[in-house]
């Protein structure tokens, strides 16, 4: 891995039309460029809604909505990730009850 991959460099993101220089190493930059984007365009709706003003508080309601669809898709996962555990094992006994069964009649 070349070392110039994660020496920081500074990138320059615009959000609610200002803009903000962010230390990032080359790697990251684009991920972080795609996240300006989002917030950008979430605090927008929040700011054409017209009842929000302010940019501290479009800025909390952003980050508030944006953690609120993040700790709403990380419970979906884990309850997917368990769903699929329990399939995964009772299929495991299946196929361990099938073996069974299969030892059962070649000694028979």
């Amino acid at each position: 891995m070349n070392s110039d991959e994660n020496t920081p460099g500074t990138v320059v993101v615009k959000i609610l039309d200002k803009e903000y220089q962010v230390s990032c190493p080359p790697s990251e930059q684009e991920a972080l460029l795609k996240s300006a984007r989002y917030l950008d365009e979430n605090m927008r709706k929040i700011k054409s809604r017209g009842n929000i003003h302010g940019l501290e508080k479009i800025s909390v309601m952003a980050a508030l909505n944006i953690t609120h669809d993040m700790l709403g898709k990380s419970q979906m996962l884990n309850e997917s990730r368990h769903d699929t555990a329990q399939k995964l094992k009772f299929l495991e006994e299946k196929i361990d009850r099938s073996l069974q069964i299969n030892r059962q009649i070649e000694i028979t």
